[in-house]
């Protein structure tokens, strides 16, 4: 489902782009992702729908048109419009598997973030599937112990989570925690959400001291002085 060309100023930049490729694209697209970490989701929006027609001057099926995709679609998922994002991230994700085929980092990231969409749907079957299928792609590719394997076994873990599977949820949010000590060290700051969660799931299974120690050390982590 491409996104229409949008009235205003973008659409400027969409004509521009014809004569200038690529650059072009590199500005919109940083345009557009600062939008979006700004929070005015409008004219991220607007940003990345103009994007969208600039990547195809490359080609339809070019890498560039799937990032691009899969940035508006992150855009609509950030407002919660979960309905127009799904539609967005399949386009990426049909892009990507023509381009890299089934096992590569970009299709990877596709299949975790509908997963994550059904999940906040409440489609445990579907999210399951995606994000099964997201993990075993990255640990292929990366092994076991990289950042990015944690943070597929995060999602998967809060997908069983929302499913009331405390016992595999936190099974994969102890694999994902024993990852980022790994790599990060014991009191990083990224560590304390990891904790809560894993903390979270032990609290399901009526493990409450152990779910207490963890919160202690994620405390702990947000009460130290940042550097």
């Amino acid at each position: 489902m491409r996104p229409k060309p949008v009235a205003g100023w973008p659409v400027l930049m969409l004509v521009v782009a014809v004569s200038c490729g690529q650059q072009t694209w590199d500005t919109a697209m940083q345009a557009g992702e600062a939008a979006l970490q700004r929070g005015q989701y409008q004219k991220a929006e607007q940003i990345f729908s103009a994007a969208i027609h600039m990547a195809e001057e490359f080609g339809l099926h070019d890498r560039r048109v799937a990032v691009t995709l899969a940035q508006l679609a992150q855009t609509y998922s950030a407002q919660g419009k979960f309905v127009d994002a799904e539609p967005v991230y399949l386009e990426a994700l049909k892009i990507y598997q023509e381009v890299h085929g089934e096992s590569h980092l970009d299709v990877a990231a596709m299949l975790n973030n509908l997963g994550v969409l059904h999940r906040k749907h409440g489609q445990y079957a579907d999210a399951e599937r995606l994000l099964v299928r997201a993990l075993t792609i990255k640990e292929q590719l990366l092994g076991p112990d990289h950042l990015e394997v944690a943070l597929a076994l995060g999602n998967l873990g809060a997908m069983y989570l929302a499913r009331g599977d405390g016992q595999r949820a936190g099974a994969l949010w102890g694999r994902a925690l024993a990852v980022r000590e790994k790599q990060l060290g014991l009191d990083h700051p990224d560590l304390a959400k990891t904790l809560d969660d894993y903390a979270g799931a032990l609290r399901m299974l009526s493990r409450h001291a152990e779910a207490e120690a963890l919160e202690g050390r994620a405390n702990a982590i947000r009460a130290k002085p940042k550097s």
